[in-house]
């Protein structure tokens, strides 16, 4: 078998791969916007050129090998676009796999090690009031854990003194779990905004409340300072999304800056390489909360690797997903029930693109709010 092409697919905000083979056997892969996520992911796709230039002609079955050549092809390697692109490829080159087998892709990776993937949804809400309304409704359709936004709305500026946003955070807190009930798991990501003065701050005032994980409580580049927040808060921190590399990771787990790592699929270069994040991971005790921001693509490729990891502690899912138009760009999205996603049996990853949708949702800027302090100064995307 033989690669011939690597088709670019894009669809609203998001972008997606197919490795066609010389068989008549294609895989489907989905990009992460790395560099381009707050406006037009051009580097990433342009990423995907460049690992088709040197896949074209190669047996899509020869993973690690093709793997290791477009990550270190890339002479000046690891920069988030290229790696991006390469996740995307390698989730459709198992998808293939899977299919040359007519086995699920978590067969060939030893076999589901769970009957079923336990997630976390997402909690929104304007107001502690209408955030616990909601979380009671999600409690009702049988999650088990949410995450939620603690310092007021997304979009808002950063109020100008901390002992304002611990206040913040504390009200949605305790109306969420007081809604809720103690033994729902809450977790809260401030998406890397604070500083490590705030982010302790906040985190030893949650510490009545139980909190599974604080997510990316504080920029992501130094891990020694993420290290430090990490030994000064209460409850454990989950961090990584915006980590690429086997190296960062080892990092990460090795000066306990993290109890929950959390790679992006596509982001670190796909399945091949979060098998070997895992076992990091493993090797330290530290769990595995997969990263899971875009389409039902992305949630398939997460299921089949879930379902043969061992240290999985639990993954990101977005409710949503069955309403928005992403359910239209796919033939079969993954079943939810009671809070676990089902594990298919399907060969490959178990999803296919649905190309027709494709025409009514035309390629678009990936919108990206700017976090502002209140003095007019840019904090972070």
């Amino acid at each position: 078998m033989k690669v011939t092409e690597v088709q670019t697919h894009l669809a609203a905000g998001w972008t997606f791969v197919r490795v066609m083979t010389d068989e008549g056997i294609y895989g489907v892969g989905e990009v992460h916007p790395a560099s381009g996520t707050s406006g037009t992911p051009y580097a990433a796709r342009g990423a995907i050129e460049y690992h088709a230039e040197y896949l074209a002609g190669k047996d899509p079955l020869q993973i690690e090998r093709n793997w290791q050549h477009m990550f270190r092809r890339c002479l000046f390697r690891g920069g988030s676009d290229a790696m991006a692109a390469l996740g995307g490829i390698d989730m459709a080159v198992w998808d293939i796999a899977g299919k040359a087998a007519n086995l699920p892709v978590h067969k060939l990776l030893g076999g589901p090690t769970r009957d079923q993937v336990r997630v976390y949804a997402h909690l929104g809400g304007e107001t502690p009031e209408i955030m616990a309304e909601n979380a009671i409704q999600l409690k009702e359709e049988g999650y088990t854990a949410l995450r939620y936004y603690p310092i007021g709305q997304f979009n808002d500026s950063i109020m100008p003194g901390y002992q304002e946003m611990v206040r913040i955070a504390v009200s949605y807190t305790k109306a969420v779990r007081e809604a809720v009930g103690p033994d729902l798991d809450l977790m809260i990501d401030v998406v890397n905004r604070l500083t490590p003065p705030e982010a302790i701050a906040i985190g030893r005032a949650l510490e009545p409340y139980g909190l599974y994980f604080f997510e990316d409580p504080i920029e992501p580049d130094n891990i020694d300072a993420m290290a430090h927040v990490a030994s000064q808060v209460p409850m454990p921190v989950a961090s990584g999304e915006r980590l690429y590399t086997i190296y960062q990771f080892q990092e990460l787990v090795n000066k306990k800056a993290s109890a929950y790592a959390r790679p992006d699929m596509s982001l670190v270069g796909g399945i091949t390489n979060m098998r070997k994040i895992a076992a990091i991971c493993e090797a330290a005790y530290v769990g595995v909360a997969p990263h899971n921001p875009l389409s039902p693509v992305m949630t398939a490729a997460n299921v089949q690797f879930d379902a043969a990891t061992h240290n999985i502690a639990i993954q990101e899912y977005r409710p949503t997903e069955s309403t928005e138009i992403k359910r239209e760009l796919v033939d079969q999205p993954v079943e939810i029930k009671d809070g676990h996603l089902q594990i298919p049996n399907r060969p490959g990853l178990g999803i296919d693109l649905n190309l027709e949708a494709f025409k009514h949702h035309p390629p678009e800027r990936w919108p990206r709010p700017v976090l502002m302090n209140s003095d007019g100064a840019l904090r972070e995307y």
